[in-house]
């Protein structure tokens, strides 16, 4: 695989990180194209690193009805930090709504690492404490990390197909969200790797 195909399609600071990526296993035109595009799909285009969660009230309901029985969404709309206390609360290593949990780890980096044990994971295999460092100096580290842990490599080795990009959505996302944009940039990332 050439990683040099990439260099005007990325950011310097991803591009300057992917050989590491590749050394650490994320070696393939699938793997690679499937890799970058969930990242870029998750990071708007890789310009952010840190979960925004600023939803409305009809957006709550239809992404995180689940966390609102009781049809409270309206008290949560347009509060970033009292919508990722309660959506991540109790879950992911996180402690209750009122522990701050849910904000404090947030999605971070690239592939928008979230929750407690998957946050203080990543960090003890950088030496590191505080969660913020994910978004401002692992973003890609931290995406390339969360892939290996999941093994899915052994999932983008059967090509760049819809089916294989809605089984690694599932893993990063828990369900389909964005599905036609993953497809669309795993698609256009492999154009270029196989120029």
């Amino acid at each position: 695989m050439d990683i040099t195909k990439l260099q005007a399609g990325v950011p310097a600071e991803v591009y300057v990180e992917l050989q590491s990526v590749a050394d650490g296993g994320i070696d393939t035109e699938y793997r690679m194209a499937n890799f970058l595009g969930q990242c870029y799909h998750e990071s708007g285009g890789f310009t952010a690193t840190l979960e925004n969660l600023n939803y409305s009230a009809q957006a709550l309901q239809s992404l995180f009805g689940k966390y609102f029985p009781d049809g409270d969404e309206a008290d949560y709309a347009r509060q970033p930090e009292k919508i990722a206390n309660r959506i991540d609360a109790n879950r992911m290593g996180n402690g209750d709504e009122a522990s701050g949990d849910g904000w404090l780890h947030r999605g971070r980096g690239y592939i928008q690492l979230t929750g407690a044990d998957n946050q203080n994971a990543f960090l003890a295999t950088v030496n590191e404490t505080d969660p913020e460092v994910i978004n401002t100096k692992y973003p890609l580290a931290s995406a390339a990390w969360f892939w290996n842990q999941h093994n899915l490599n052994a999932r983008a080795d059967n090509g760049v197909d819809n089916d294989t990009i809605t089984a690694i959505t599932k893993v990063i996302n828990g369900g389909t969200l964005g599905l036609p944009d993953r497809v669309a940039a795993v698609g256009m990332f492999y154009g270029v790797l196989m120029r």
